[in-house]
């Protein structure tokens, strides 16, 4: 055998190709799914509330993007997407619980005094969603609650995530609306 076939080289090395947007969305789970979907409707119809320009300027970040989901692509403005599936009408105000991401870096961040502004999407069994939106002024260290770490036998082990408890932030969330629409069609 030759030297570059041993390394992997050459005609017999079967070269791993990048993976289309469709094929991912494919092999997404049905929570990715549906985070991926209200990270889309948020980009779609809320304004920054950084520059505050009249047209949709948020993008999507690459997934896994450490805190943050969208970035506003005039001012630089951060903001993070969290969606939920709820029964039956959709509410005023979120209270409760809202499950989080990895504990680390979102630690990391607010020890160093750091919040993103924090976009909910409800949606119902029927497809209808909602946008809340708390920023990140109203938000306090108490909202963020560390889960227990996985234990040895999980798939990743050692990983900590955590909760938002909305009910500890310093006001409650407001829901957005896109012109006089406060109810959108969401299907992930």
């Amino acid at each position: 055998m030759s030297r570059h076939r041993r390394l992997g080289h050459g005609p017999t090395h079967a070269r791993r190709r990048a993976r289309t947007v469709e094929e991912e969305h494919d092999m997404a789970t049905t929570k990715q799914k549906l985070g991926t979907a209200g990270e889309e409707l948020v980009a779609k119809h809320a304004r920054c509330p950084g520059c505050k320009r009249t047209d949709k300027s948020f993008k999507l970040l690459p997934p896994n993007f450490k805190c943050a989901d969208l970035v506003c692509d005039f001012c630089g403005y951060l903001a993070q997407v969290k969606s939920k599936r709820i029964k039956g009408e959709l509410p005023d105000t979120i209270t409760g619980t809202i499950l989080g991401a990895a504990w680390g870096p979102q630690r990391e961040r607010m020890e160093a005094g750091i919040y993103f502004s924090l976009y909910v999407v409800l949606v119902n069994e029927v497809g209808q969603a909602s946008i809340y939106f708390l920023p990140r002024d109203l938000q306090t260290a108490e909202m963020f609650v560390p889960r227990k770490s996985l234990g040895p036998e999980a798939r990743r082990a050692g990983w900590q995530g955590f909760m938002i408890d909305m009910d500890k932030a310093m006001a409650d969330v407001v829901r957005i609306s896109d012109g006089d629409v406060e109810e959108f069609v969401l299907r992930a």
